[in-house]
């Protein structure tokens, strides 16, 4: 059996820096050429090495081992710096039981109440537009998902300033953390503007969630909010003393956690939604006739989802193409065999969504928007992973697909969006992936 050293290593790389340079300059590229060279593939992000996993059998067997595999890297030294030990971020010994307490958070009978958010919050953005405004979709959709997140967490608004505030301060962070993820670790301690408002937003986003949190102790009332259900949460395989609950030190990590993820993820999923509509308006136009038939002129509701497909494939093929977690890390904790090689415990490892998502040999036309290819049998497992697998699957899942189907649908069947230039829009390369310079014109569906 070979060994981590027989792993190829990935041309270009220079002391120190390593594959910072193309990891800068245009990391999907620079991804999407490593199949080239084999199932596995050595990367340094700095002077740290790194093996990416090319093979989606093998991506699998990283997401389904989480205890050989386990949260770690330079992707989740990052997470945790904003989130702490969150659901998200935390290790395979912790996750069982935060992932039982956060369960009931997302049982199915809350999401009829979670939709009406979702739609009211669309609703609100679609009237505040008029007949040939441009508007950025990006800036619009941020502010948008921030008001879910905060609405389906916390029950009441944050004040206008202060929402505005958020949203600034979650770009700020999820822009600084993929910098701080690949580069020397030295530049981090550095006290570079970069730097310094990278932690001035990480302080100002925790200070607000640890706020909620800590005044919503004192307060007996179900909100039918997230946080109402994480507060009264209980695992009946907990300890004794007190730990069959959420400490006030987690409940303020599962906030910031689902607040932030919420926000950011979801709000990049629509905005390329949008974005994929208006470069395919035939497609824009069969939502709208399928909004027509299935609305009949009223609001989107919960009830409507399974017949909105249309919407839902859009959505689906939206994060096929643009997976807002495009790039993860894991730690191996013991010596373990992947593909026939054994990668010593300490080994960093990396897998990307994205380049599993646009390999022609699992795609056909990879790089082509198809909300088609969900009509009839659905691609395998194993190729479609914008929410990851196993144990550590994102558990808000069926809540983004179903806030994003909603209110994509309640834009749509309103507006018609207009791309302002015939040149296509890049991706704007952060620990998620969200479309960069996103200006539309809207026109109304009737005049």
């Amino acid at each position: 059996m070979d060994t981590a050293a027989s792993i190829p290593l990935a041309p270009n790389a220079v002391p120190l820096l390593g594959h910072v340079l193309p990891l800068v300059r245009d990391p999907l590229a620079f991804l999407s050429s490593l199949p080239a060279r084999g199932d596995l593939v050595r990367i340094r992000m700095g002077p740290r090495s790194v093996v990416m996993v090319c093979d989606p059998v093998l991506t699998r067997q990283v997401l389904l081992d989480d205890h050989a595999f386990d949260k770690g890297g330079p992707m989740y030294e990052r997470v945790r710096e904003v989130v702490g030990d969150g659901l998200i971020s935390c290790p395979h010994s912790r996750h069982r039981r935060q992932r039982r307490l956060c369960q009931p958070s997302f049982h199915p009978e809350r999401f009829p109440h979670y939709s009406a958010v979702f739609v009211a919050a669309a609703e609100d953005v679609a009237r505040s537009w008029h007949d040939g405004q441009v508007v950025d979709v990006t800036t619009e959709m941020a502010k948008l998902a921030t008001r879910v997140a905060v609405e389906t967490m916390f029950t009441a608004a944050l004040p206008p300033g202060a929402a505005q505030q958020t949203v600034g301060d979650i770009n700020t962070v999820v822009n600084g953390a993929f910098r701080r993820m690949i580069r020397p670790a030295l530049l981090n301690r550095l006290p570079s503007p970069g730097n310094r408002r990278y932690l001035r937003a990480r302080d100002r986003l925790q200070h607000t969630a640890c706020g909620v949190a800590g005044r919503r102790r004192a307060d007996s009332t179900d909100h039918r909010d997230l946080l109402s259900s994480l507060q009264r949460a209980t695992d009946p395989d907990g300890l004794a003393d007190g730990a069959r609950a959420l400490t006030d030190a987690e409940l303020a990590d599962q906030v910031l956690t689902f607040f932030l993820a919420g926000a950011e993820t979801t709000s990049n999923a629509m905005a390329w939604a949008l974005y994929l509509l208006a470069e395919h308006p035939e497609v824009g136009e069969r939502l709208h006739a399928e909004s027509d038939r299935v609305l009949g002129g009223a609001s989107p509701a919960f009830a409507d989802l399974s017949a909105l497909q249309e919407a839902g494939h859009v959505v689906h093929e939206a994060l096929r193409l643009y997976p807002p977690a495009w790039l993860l890390t894991r730690t191996v904790v013991e010596d373990t065999e992947l593909g026939g090689v054994t990668l010593p415990a300490g080994t960093l490892i990396a897998f990307s969504p994205y380049l599993i998502h646009r390999r022609p040999d699992l795609y056909e036309d990879p790089d082509r928007f198809d909300p088609d290819r969900w009509r009839g049998p659905q691609p395998d497992r194993t190729v479609y992973l914008p929410f990851g697998a196993g144990a550590r699957k994102c558990i808000g899942a069926r809540f983004a697909v179903a806030e994003a189907t909603l209110a994509l649908t309640a834009i749509n069947s309103r507006w018609r969006l207009v791309p302002l230039s015939g040149r296509p829009v890049r991706p704007s390369v952060k620990v998620t992936l969200g479309p960069r310079g996103l200006r539309m014109r809207v026109i109304a569906r009737r005049a």
